[in-house]
């Protein structure tokens, strides 16, 4: 027989129809509550991935949208979506009584979180024994089948050249360009817990081309160089696009006190037709730098033709004949090399967290 008691009032049958999701408690339980079609549904109102408040979520058709990560559950049985339905979250009677809704506290059903393959990006961190790995990302949009001359591809590319050819190091070269992935999705405005690693989008996307950048970044390479072409004062669209998707490596820090990238080196090329260099390199320094990774003395190779030079067949030119600019960027990889090794022969110890965000701090 069941207990008065393991019945909970929560709320006006008039207040609670007038919307079609929320989330109410059920003693210390939250649930979501949807009504529609003149039914009432509760469902647990953790989401199975990491926990998002689907009571928060919208409705699509019956099933409630976790406003984390987009995970579906029936908005009466709890179940997933078609062809996920044994994952499912805890459903709940209720009945209405005297003009309020009650709801049981004992659910009704039992939740099941199906058994995930671990995405490839969830590994240990640690680095393979071996030789410097070095990366460059190239970050120019451009005609794949025009392709156009990148003056700051060129010299990335003299970089890789001179570290294979000279050191004997393997390098990747990674065109942005040649990868499908999608825009951050702002999950860290929505919860800090939201933004996971590996990220979300990674996660659900079998396809996101930031697994390449990821893959390369936190696992593979002891020196990245990133390359950009200037564009209206600023670095190319391409980097702040994978910019704000490697937010999900700088959170790890603040959120979980795990540094991705130790003991790793950045440097830079940066180019174009105006000037505003130091602006687009401090930016560039500051995000990097944020994510944990350390720069040798003069940490960037420059060219710019000014302001007032609007001869860009000029500035082409200039770069391709230069070879003081591709003396530099040898120069700057000797460095970057020469401090990269100077770190893998000295384990650095644990980081304190940077910054404020996340931190818990009040």
């Amino acid at each position: 027989m069941e207990s008065n008691s393991d019945w909970v009032d929560v709320g006006a049958l008039e207040e609670l129809r007038k919307r079609e999701l929320q989330q109410v408690l059920v003693g210390r339980t939250k649930v979501a509550l949807s009504f529609k079609d003149g039914e009432f549904g509760v469902i647990h109102g953790a989401c199975n991935h990491v926990g998002g408040p689907l009571g928060e979520g919208t409705l699509a058709g019956d099933y409630v949208v976790c406003p984390w990560h987009n995970w579906k559950f029936h908005r009466i049985t709890g179940e997933g979506e078609p062809g996920y339905e044994a994952d499912r979250v805890p459903r709940f009677e209720c009945r209405a009584e005297g003009g309020r809704l009650l709801v049981r506290a004992t659910p009704l059903t039992e939740g099941n979180k199906l058994p995930h393959d671990k995405h490839p990006l969830d590994r240990p961190l640690g680095r393979f024994e071996g030789p410097l790995r070095v990366a460059g990302i190239s970050t120019t949009a451009m005609n794949a089948k025009f392709p156009r001359y990148s003056s700051s591809e060129a010299l990335l590319e003299t970089a890789l050249t001179h570290v294979r050819e000279k050191h004997g190091l393997e390098t990747r070269l990674i065109k942005l360009r040649e990868l499908n992935f999608r825009a951050c999705e702002g999950c860290y405005s929505k919860s800090s817990k939201a933004c996971t690693w590996p990220c979300s989008i990674s996660q659900m996307d079998p396809s996101d081309g930031m697994h390449d950048v990821y893959d390369a970044l936190v696992y593979w390479a002891d020196v990245v160089l990133i390359a950009t072409p200037i564009s209206w004062g600023a670095a190319s669209s391409l980097y702040f696009k994978m910019d704000e998707r490697l937010n999900t490596v700088q959170n790890q820090m603040p959120l979980r006190n795990r540094l991705l990238l130790k003991d790793k080196i950045a440097g830079f090329v940066i180019t174009g037709g105006q000037d505003n260099i130091q602006a687009v390199a401090g930016q560039m320094m500051l995000f990097f730098g944020e994510l944990g990774m350390q720069f040798p003395p003069f940490p960037f190779i420059a060219h710019s033709r000014g302001w007032s030079a609007e001869d860009m067949e000029h500035n082409v030119d200039y770069v391709k004949r230069s070879a003081e600019l591709s003396e530099g960027e040898r120069a700057l990889s000797e460095r970057r090399l020469e401090l990269a090794a100077r770190l893998q022969a000295s384990a650095s110890g644990s980081l304190s967290r940077g910054g404020r965000k996340a931190s818990g701090a009040h």
